[in-house]
């Protein structure tokens, strides 16, 4: 008997940042941003509904989609295909930044849907999985944001 494949809920990280909706926003689409705490994955797009947005290391794409909802300082929305994906998925991912301002801090919120069971990788000692990569990218994020520098490399 062979199990279908099925969706799992969402994957939700948020975090405040003492920074502006504007700083990370350009930090969320700049690639001078993204290659600093993104694992040196580089992000590109026009920022425009419809239009592709692809994440590459190295000159080769690694991830790839199309932008949903672009709604500069505030939302940021697009599917999401791994190149090297062998799951068998149907349909994309699909990844969702909120931006809320708070007094000198933003809220950002990260969402993560359409998962299917091998998107979440239950162990402590790695960046694999959306589980454990999305907190390590977004912590990085923060700390350079607030600090002008990343997080000491970590290997595992």
């Amino acid at each position: 008997m062979t199990k279908a494949m099925t969706t799992t809920k969402s994957f939700v990280y948020t975090t405040y940042i003492a920074t502006t909706p504007g700083k990370l926003w350009e930090a969320l689409t700049s690639s001078e941003f993204t290659e600093q705490y993104f694992f040196g994955s580089r992000i590109e797009s026009d920022w425009k509904e419809g239009s592709a947005v692809t994440y590459s290391r190295n000159g080769e794409v690694t991830d790839y989609g199309t932008i949903i909802k672009c709604e500069p300082y505030r939302v940021l929305s697009f599917t999401w295909n791994y190149v090297t994906d062998k799951s068998g998925r149907t349909e994309p991912s699909q990844v969702t930044f909120q931006l809320v301002p708070m007094n000198g801090t933003v809220k950002l919120t990260l969402k993560h849907e359409n998962l299917i069971p091998s998107d979440i990788v239950d162990r402590d000692d790695t960046f694999e999985g959306l589980n454990n990569g999305w907190p390590a990218i977004l912590s990085n994020l923060k700390t350079l944001l607030e600090t002008g520098r990343t997080l000491p490399p970590v290997s595992l």
